[in-house]
């Protein structure tokens, strides 16, 4: 049993171990990370893998970049396979949706993304056989993809081991200890931690953690699903992750097969929304299906930032279907703040403090 900490990381999720590692990195000595199951056993065992840097917001434009180049690097600097893959994101529109993407579209390429408008028919090139009834355009991005979640929580933990950092599994965080207005501790199953500083970056779970701090997060658990189709329906290997906005369809090549994923449950209620685009789905069968719960905030951006009081608490949540992809660099950012370091990638938009300043700020580009 762990009884003192100079830092606790509560959540083993890919937030969690990335601030972990980099609260490592950076010199933190003694940090710890509870987990109340097994690591990147919550959302991130459902999450997609998808990274883009098709957003409408500056901020996440900005985090998408640098997550990007850190997941690139990521095999080289940490010795393990993620299956980095940038084959693209391709969003399919109607006519309604267009003005607010190429909106996007400007702010994207003003900051160096190469994003573009392509026309539906050269949009169905990269998915053959998906039908283009109601599209009137696309938009294209080369430098989005996919990766392995699991795999980027194993190496970061175990590149946090490596520095010195604890990891407890089957730890259920209780009660976040106050006094003063200052964080003293964390209170588990097993007893109590000392600390003075605790990160939580536990996904939907972490509003009630937040309460008994006094900390209300604004933050709700929306279910989403992802069906496995053990056939690739004669998608090519590189076929981008493929979103019907409207519908909030999504789809990409998983192995041999096709994950489709989105708000439904059942195969049942997945096909018609499903065959209207992907018409070949309608002679595929599901072989698998499970579930993962996106962790929504009300504008759809995430929540990161330093509480005042009580001074010592830092959150990372509200990641609207986001978590993943922006890991690396939440990672880096909650780490310096914990440090009193000056941030590299000023996200200081995010903190709570917005909603109280009437500064939210909403993504709307969200699957």
């Amino acid at each position: 049993m762990v009884r003192s900490a100079d830092a606790v990381v509560v959540g083993g999720g890919v937030i969690g171990v990335s601030t972990l590692y980099h609260l490592a990195a950076r010199g933190a000595r003694d940090v710890v990370l509870l987990e109340r199951d097994t690591l990147g056993s919550g959302s991130t065992a459902a999450a997609a893998g998808g990274f883009r840097a098709q957003f409408s917001d500056e901020v996440n434009i900005r985090l998408a970049l640098r997550c990007i180049d850190a997941y690139q690097r990521f095999q080289a600097e940490f010795d393990i396979d993620i299956g980095f893959r940038q084959t693209g994101y391709l969003f399919l529109l109607r006519a309604e949706e267009e003005p607010h993407f190429r909106t996007a579209l400007r702010l994207q390429q003003s900051m160096g993304v190469p994003a573009r408008i392509v026309p539906v028919d050269e949009a169905l090139r990269h998915v053959p056989g998906t039908s283009p009834d109601g599209l009137s355009a696309a938009t294209y991005c080369p430098i989005d993809g996919l990766a392995t979640p699991h795999a980027v929580v194993q190496g970061y933990a175990a590149a946090a081991r490596r520095l010195g950092a604890r990891i407890v599994q089957h730890e259920a965080a209780r009660e976040i200890l106050v006094r003063d207005g200052r964080v003293v501790g964390v209170r588990s199953a097993q007893g109590e931690i000392a600390t003075p500083l605790v990160v939580l970056a536990s996904g939907v779970w972490s509003p009630e953690l937040a309460r008994t701090a006094g900390i209300d997060l604004p933050v709700t658990a929306e279910r989403r699903f992802v069906h496995y189709v053990a056939s690739d329906g004669g998608l090519p290997e590189r076929t981008p992750l493929t979103i019907d906005f409207a519908t909030g369809l999504y789809f990409h090549r998983e192995g041999a097969g096709l994950i489709v994923g989105g708000p439904w449950a059942t195969p049942e209620e997945l096909a018609p929304v499903a065959v209207q685009r992907l018409p070949f789905l309608a002679d595929l069968g599901v072989a698998n299906t499970w579930s993962g719960l996106y962790e929504m905030s009300p504008d759809h951006n995430a929540l990161v930032g330093r509480c005042d009081e009580p001074a010592g608490l830092l959150y990372a949540t509200g990641f609207s279907g986001h978590g993943f992809q922006q890991a690396p660099g939440i990672g880096e950012y909650l780490a310096d703040l914990a440090l009193d370091r000056e941030p590299e990638l000023d996200l200081s938009a995010l903190s709570l403090r917005r909603f109280t300043d009437q500064l939210s700020r909403p993504e709307l580009h969200v699957v």
